[in-house]
């Protein structure tokens, strides 16, 4: 397992890149966005099944994800906040392990959605710069 200083380094750099993305769709750089779109893909079916757990929970209602991830946490918190005063070292690192093990999870979730997020932001500049196309050849031959 990575330090969650380095998940979250990764998580930091995902995030520029969905931001470059952005600026990309804005400036409707259209080759850059068809570039982005195959290397998303691409790289959204290499993930497979090492994210098929983040997939699962992605793929259910926001709301649903929302409600099970906050129930998660405040039970890690819970439990957590139940042994605060045991002193054994042994169960304090299999806490520690777990709620590392939480944290990485959890980041691994939100990498897996913001790939997703920067997908549907490329198809959809695509989609409308389809539509713009249409629209623009309906008018010059209509």
């Amino acid at each position: 397992m990575d330090k969650l200083s380095d998940q979250l380094s990764k998580l930091a750099d995902r995030t520029k890149k969905v931001e470059d993305t952005a600026a990309a769709a804005g400036a409707k750089n259209r080759a850059q966005l068809e570039t982005t779109k195959t290397s998303l893909k691409a790289s959204l079916d290499a993930v497979g099944t090492k994210t098929d757990d983040a997939k699962a929970r992605a793929q259910g209602r926001l709301s649903d994800v929302h409600d099970s991830v906050e129930k998660h946490f405040a039970e890690r918190r819970a439990a957590n906040a139940e042994h605060k005063a045991e002193r054994d070292l042994k169960r304090a690192e299999r806490r520690a392990d777990d709620a590392e093990q939480d944290a990485a999870d959890a980041i691994a979730l939100v990498l897996y959605v913001l790939d997703q997020a920067e997908y549907a932001v490329v198809d959809a500049v695509l989609a409308r710069a389809d539509a713009d196309d249409l629209a623009a050849q309906s008018g010059t031959s209509g």
